[in-house]
């Protein structure tokens, strides 16, 4: 049963008495379950009580209609069933809606559908406002004009009473998610802050009540997985401001997201970017996958692909890790994960953090990500790094607190600059050069070695745009010397760069002597690169370092610190809905 909180004021802890109009049961005893946090004043928010009856009654529950329903032009007529003075059976009144604007974020007015008739008046609170077309709920009174000449009065909104009793959502049409799936948001959210009536996802939580701390400083990963700040995150730049004042949990953002906002995947999108601030992975990937897999692509379809360019080879089903600066000079970056299932592209996880958390994170994510691949995909980690992080050892790292192995020995790991990618000009050229590529059985190597850092680099820039299709470096791009020419070959919109490393840093001029270890790289690169398919180049490279990292010789194999650059701007598109994703 719902009625007003301030109907039921007076009877503090003691039981409620509920009568039914029209005769049948009378005075069943009730008991207050639910508050809407009503403090006693007229304009205090949250008056609303749920009433939870002793028995079972054999009336019919009442029917609630889509928030929308209640406006129309011309204007819907609305029915409200009351007890005033004098009216012991009861009597109607016949309102209408002044306007879906909500009053204080709260009431919606309502004005007399008649100059005459039955006034909203004491003993209308807590009366149903229904359709009088089909007896739909649409809200419930909650107050009316102190003065009998102002026919008006206010509505609790049946969205609005689903704020303070959560539950009330299941039961209000919603578009595309029915019943079921708001049952299961709203318990995942519930978990998502520690609250959930599951067993799970109470460590780590979204916890969104902790203040900042002193000097404004406070939690980051309060402020980032909070309500406004997701909520902002799933409806994206152009898409309907924040309310005014804001939301009181996640599960309001949540709500409203289902209630007011139109795009139904909106939603989705939240669900996904709340996933991903739960330390729980069950309850992380319930969120990821909620309504259910099949329903979220049919609500979120993917883009057309593009006319196939032939290939022997499958297709990549890459896994993007991309790590940027975060713009702020305090340490932080932007770490974002995605899989791509063809040109659609799914965000596991999206995150602001220091340096020192950035790889753990990484790592956590990638293994996430494989639940987004087919059975049958041809899985591709590839890191897009800033220019100065590209030497980084990302092949080397650590696959997961429980298995000691490189990720390079796992699955076909490739870097990206970032700053090529996010260049226009850099990646139709890098079109260009795969579509070149794809017409040749293999592609031209372009030896540069440690003795070689004299070169200029705009000369080599231009060379290297016209004749390499695959760059080796003898040294790796350490030494200011080296960076410059690995500059130039960024700049060329070279496909494929392969260097070591470790080794010499190309500060002396070794006249590629036999001694030299870049020169016995290259020529070992030659030997087993030279002459295979630019495409499939991440797989033998992969096979390379499973030989190296498996060595027992004494020496490391010349593989071990192997490095690549492969960038090949259809296998990791910024597909059309990118501006739509939940970090977009």
């Amino acid at each position: 049963m719902l009625t007003c909180a301030h109907v039921v004021a007076r009877g503090g802890e003691e039981p409620v008495g509920v009568s039914f109009a029209h005769g049948g049961e009378q005075d069943v005893p009730a008991r207050v379950v639910a508050h809407g946090g009503w403090d006693g004043r007229e304009t205090d928010p949250g008056d609303l009580a749920v009433l939870e009856l002793d028995r079972p009654v054999p009336w019919r529950p009442a029917e609630f209609a889509a928030p929308s329903d209640a406006y129309g032009d011309p204007p819907r007529r609305l029915l409200a069933y009351g007890f005033p003075k004098r009216h012991d059976e009861g009597t109607l009144a016949e309102y209408r809606a002044t306007a879906p604007q909500l009053i204080a974020g709260e009431w919606v007015q309502l004005e007399a559908w008649a100059a005459h008739g039955q006034p909203l008046a004491p003993g209308f609170s807590g009366a149903a406002v229904t359709l009088a077309d089909s007896g739909r709920v649409v809200g419930m009174v909650s107050a009316a004009a102190r003065s009998p000449e102002i026919r008006n009065g206010r509505m609790l909104p049946a969205q609005v009473m689903a704020r303070y009793w959560p539950r009330l959502g299941e039961l209000i049409p919603t578009p595309e998610y029915d019943r079921a799936d708001k049952e299961r948001l709203r318990h995942l959210v519930e978990a998502a802050q520690g609250r959930g009536p599951r067993g799970h996802g109470h460590e780590g939580r979204c916890d969104t009540a902790d203040p900042p701390g002193p000097g404004g400083g406070g939690s980051r990963a309060v402020l980032e997985c909070g309500p406004e700040r997701l909520y902002l995150d799933a409806v994206g730049p152009l898409g309907p401001p924040l309310p005014p004042l804001g939301f009181g949990s996640l599960w309001d953002a949540a709500w409203y997201l289902l209630s007011e906002v139109p795009d139904p995947a909106a939603v989705a999108r939240f669900a996904v970017r709340l996933a991903d601030f739960v330390d729980d992975m069950r309850t992380r990937a319930e969120l990821r996958a909620w309504p259910a897999p099949a329903r979220a692509r049919r609500a979120d379809p993917a883009p057309p692909a593009p006319p196939a360019v032939a290939r022997d080879a499958v297709r990549w089903s890459p896994i993007l890790v991309e790590i940027a600066p975060s713009g702020s000079g305090d340490g932080h970056f932007l770490v974002e994960v995605c899989a791509y299932t063809g040109r659609h592209r799914r965000v596991v996880g999206q995150r602001r953090l220091p340096v020192d958390r950035v790889r753990a994170y990484a790592l956590e994510r990638i293994d996430e990500a494989y639940r987004e691949l087919e059975p049958g995909a041809r899985e591709l980690i590839a890191f897009v790094l800033p220019r100065r992080w590209l030497n980084a050892d990302v092949a080397q790292w650590q696959r997961s607190a429980d298995d000691d192995s490189p990720l390079g020995s796992f699955a076909p790991l490739v870097v990206m600059d970032l700053e090529r990618r996010r260049s226009g000009g850099l990646q139709h050229k890098l079109r260009q050069k795969w579509r070149y590529l794809d017409e040749r059985p293999a592609p031209r190597l372009h030896r540069i070695d440690c003795w070689a850092v004299g070169q200029d680099q705009v000369k080599l820039t231009v060379g290297l745009r016209r004749d390499a299709d695959m760059v080796g470096f003898a040294a790796p791009p350490r030494a200011d010397g080296v960076r410059r020419l690995f500059q130039a070959g960024l700049n060329a919109a070279v496909p494929v760069m392969v260097w070591p490393r470790t080794g010499c840093r190309g500060e002396h001029r070794c006249g590629g002597s036999a001694d030299c270890r870049g020169s016995t790289f290259l020529d070992r690169l030659t030997e087993h690169l030279a002459g295979l398919p630019a495409r499939e180049l991440p797989s033998y490279v992969h096979a390379l370092r499973e030989t190296a990292y498996a060595s027992e010789a004494r020496e490391p194999h010349w593989a071990y610190d192997l490095a690549l650059l492969w960038e090949d701007p259809e296998s990791l598109p910024d597909p059309v809905g990118h501006l739509h994703d939940p970090v977009g």
